[in-house]
Formats: structure tokens, C-alpha cells, sequence
């Protein structure tokens, strides 16, 4: 295989997209969610369409065990990476008190640990390279607490400011990490956590737009890409942190209530 990029959350929205682009750059790839069914029919679909390479693993990243499941069938394969995009998250509204416990701990999992797993397997055989990019998906929540989402945000939170010390550690070389900050996107997350009744996502970007956004910020080593921002949340995040926290906290907490 070459010019393999492996793509975590890749059978629907942002991953699929993600998929998408490298396929028609001529990239093989690693395709990694828990869903075979979509998995195979995306390899299908890609292969036939550009000629290319496809190997599907199917994980479920919330799974404790699953990052380096995949590292090892990775290198024992013999397949050598050039690009690491962990894309694989989700979120899920409501009152912290009052969620499910079960649901926030595989969220912090998946959009925490699992991320911070892979790209530590993953980073020791890119430095000794010299040469690899890493693309981590973030959200503008990074910028933010978010009352209704207060876990999703947080871990958010945590993936930015994550990405962005190894940005700065990997300096010395040619490795690159890149976070994509996405707004409201259309994709199955809002449906799946009950984001799409809301008014944050009432002008909800197309997913492929912030793939591509996204995917080209990697490739040019950016540290920090935004992507999908309507007007008012534009706004929002322009002036965060001029508000009072609490009045901050009060708007997140009404573009956050289903209508």
C-alpha cells in the first residue's frame, strides 16, 4: 500500500468525506468504525472508483482495548502509515446529572482516550520517519464550556489543546499535527445526540466542506483549522472571551435547548 491514511469514524459524515478526498488523491487507506456493513460498501465503492486500496478494520473505540488493536494489526500487517486522521466522536445533550453515566464515560473514551491512544502508537514510528501528518477533529466547543453538552465540550476542549502541544513538541520535525475546529456540520452526530432540534444547527455545514477544509490544513501542516461557522456563531466565538462567563454560559446554554 501507499500513501496510506488511516481514518477513524469513517463509514458516515466527516470520516466518510475524508475517505472520499484521499481516495481521489489516489491514497490507499485504513477505514476504522463499527459498522462492517457501511465499512465493506465504502471499500467497494472506492476501490472500483479509483483504483486504489482499501483495508477495513472494525473497532469500537469505545472499547478500551481498540486502539491498540488497531496499531498491532497495523504494523504486523506491514503497512506503513503517512496520515492519522482521528476522526471518530460523538456527543449527546441534556443535563449532566440526569445523563446516562454510561453514555458520558464512552464519550470521554472515545473522543479522549482513544484519540490520545492511537496517536501515541502511532507518533514514535512517524518521528523516527521524520515524516507523517496527523489531522485530529476538535469542534469550535473547544473554545467554550457548554452547558447541555458539558461533556462533549470539555473533551473537545481537551482534544485542542492536546493537538496543539505536540504541534509544538513535533517542531524539530518534519511530523505535523493539525486540528479541525468544525461548527455545526451535517452529519449523523446532530441526529445522534439530539443536536438537530437545536437552533446551533439550524444552518448546519455540508460535511464534505469541512472535510475538504480540513484535509487541506493537514496536508499544509496548518495547526488549527476552522471550519463551518455560521454568522452567529462566528460572532460568538469572535467575542467569548470579551463576555461575562456567566452571560457566555447563558447563550451556549439557549442555542443548546431543543426546540
Amino acid at each position: 500500500m501507499k500513501n496510506v491514511a488511516l481514518i477513524t469514524g469513517a463509514s458516515s459524515g466527516i470520516g466518510k468525506e475524508f475517505a472520499h478526498i484521499h481516495a481521489e488523491k489516489g491514497g490507499d487507506l485504513i477505514i476504522v468504525a463499527r459498522n462492517e456493513a457501511k465499512l465493506n460498501a465504502l471499500k467497494t465503492e472506492l476501490e472500483a472508483k479509483y483504483s486504489i486500496e482499501v483495508v477495513v478494520l472494525v473497532k469500537d473505540l469505545t472499547a478500551p482495548t481498540a486502539p491498540l488493536e488497531i496499531y498491532t494489526e497495523v504494523k504486523e500487517s506491514g503497512i506503513l502509515l503517512g496520515y492519522l486522521i482521528n476522526n471518530a466522536g460523538f456527543g449527546g445533550q441534556g443535563y449532566f446529572h440526569e445523563r446516562a453515566w454510561e453514555e458520558d464515560l464512552s464519550m470521554i473514551q472515545l473522543n479522549v482516550i482513544s484519540l490520545t491512544a492511537l496517536t501515541r502508537y502511532f507518533l514514535p514510528d512517524f518521528v523516527a520517519a521524520n515524516k507523517g501528518k496527523i489531522l485530529n477533529v476538535s469542534s469550535t466547543a473547544a473554545f467554550m464550556p457548554g452547558p447541555l453538552q458539558a461533556v462533549y465540550y470539555a473533551t473537545k476542549a481537551y482534544v485542542t489543546s492536546f493537538s496543539n502541544a505536540i504541534a509544538e513538541e513535533l517542531s524539530y520535525t518534519n511530523v505535523t499535527v493539525t486540528v479541525l475546529m468544525p461548527g455545526a456540520t451535517e452529519t449523523e452526530f446532530a441526529r445522534i445526540s439530539g443536536m438537530d432540534k437545536t437552533d446551533l444547527f439550524d444552518k448546519a455545514a455540508s460535511a464534505r466542506s469541512v472535510a475538504e477544509d480540513g484535509y487541506n490544513g493537514m496536508i499544509a501542516g496548518k495547526l488549527d483549522v476552522i471550519s463551518g461557522l455560521s454568522f452567529s456563531l462566528r460572532m460568538l466565538v469572535s467575542i467569548s472571551p470579551l463576555l461575562p462567563k456567566k452571560v457566555l454560559l447563558k447563550n451556549i446554554k439557549n442555542m443548546q435547548e431543543t426546540v
